[in-house]
């Protein structure tokens, strides 16, 4: 989802997107997995870095967000899949995130 204020981090999010489905598609026949994880409202740094207008309505609303350790347990899920199956979008997000 694009956000006003978030141009930056909306490009990056989009190409990682586009990025991970392209290199996907180009070597699945060698067996490799490609997936890109995600997540909504994780407990980081991110949301020191802005205004407190852009805060206040951006960032302070979500009454819970995730644990870094709840991203890195999506991660162990992708990875430890059998070889046959391949999660190549997994989206985690704070249950109250809209």
């Amino acid at each position: 989802m694009a956000w006003s204020g978030y141009a930056a981090y909306s490009l990056t999010k989009f190409g990682v997107n586009g990025f991970t489905e392209s290199l996907r598609q180009e070597v699945t026949q060698r067996h490799v997995r490609v997936g890109v994880l995600e997540p909504g409202g994780v407990e980081t740094e991110l949301g020191s870095h802005h205004r407190p207008e852009i805060r206040g309505e951006m960032i302070d609303p979500f009454y819970e967000v995730l644990a870094p350790e709840d991203i890195a347990d999506g991660v162990a899920y992708m990875v430890t899949r059998p070889r046959h199956t391949s999660v190549g979008e997994l989206w985690i997000m704070p249950t109250d995130q809209a």
